[in-house]
């Protein structure tokens, strides 16, 4: 299977073989499984993680340039929401968390009690390389090297800014990883 990320072209357009490149053994195998008996035999915890990977609310915590991207992906050239990944304003409605962006000790303590309020099962993605080790400020006093420290993170989306594309193909990865591992015990 050829790697997401060449299929990307330098113009920013995202073949739609592209995306739905990831799920084609799931699928095989699922159409191979129904025509064959007729009816499909599943357990309700995977259901559930398949009818989780579609359904995905994620809250923004763009805290610098990295947000532009994150909002970028929304627009309707990338179109997130095709993918079952839709935004929400409140933590309590949310799956995941994009954090975006440097992140300083100040804000700190309002990224973990943001984090607290999400309903189980939650997710973090880290966004660019501010996000995930400190990035260009990684020296200073007031920054925190790596959102890791302060959060679990599932998913690292590296670039200075990442991508729109970078962005979709880490959330299309956390959507294989639920799919694959199930619900994280934390």
């Amino acid at each position: 299977m050829t790697d997401l990320v060449t299929q990307f072209r330098k113009d920013g357009h995202v073949p739609e073989s592209a995306a739905t490149l990831p799920d084609q053994s799931f699928f095989d195998g699922l159409n191979q499984e129904v025509s064959d008996k007729g009816f499909l035999v599943t357990s309700t915890e995977e259901l559930f993680q398949w009818a989780r990977t579609g359904s995905l609310w994620w809250m923004t915590f763009g805290l610098a340039c990295c947000a532009v991207e994150m909002i970028h992906v929304n627009m309707p050239r990338y179109d997130m929401e095709r993918f079952g990944v839709a935004p929400r304003a409140s933590p309590r409605q949310s799956d995941v968390m994009i954090v975006a962006g440097t992140l300083c000790n100040k804000m700190a303590p309002a990224l973990r009690r943001v984090y607290d309020q999400m309903s189980d099962p939650k997710y973090v993605i880290s966004m660019g390389s501010c996000a995930n080790g400190g990035g260009y400020y990684h020296y200073s006093y007031s920054v925190v090297r790596g959102c890791d420290r302060i959060v679990p993170v599932d998913i690292y989306v590296p670039g200075c800014p990442p991508t729109a594309e970078a962005l979709l193909y880490g959330v299309m990865q956390l959507q294989r990883k639920i799919r694959r591992v199930g619900t994280l015990e934390r």
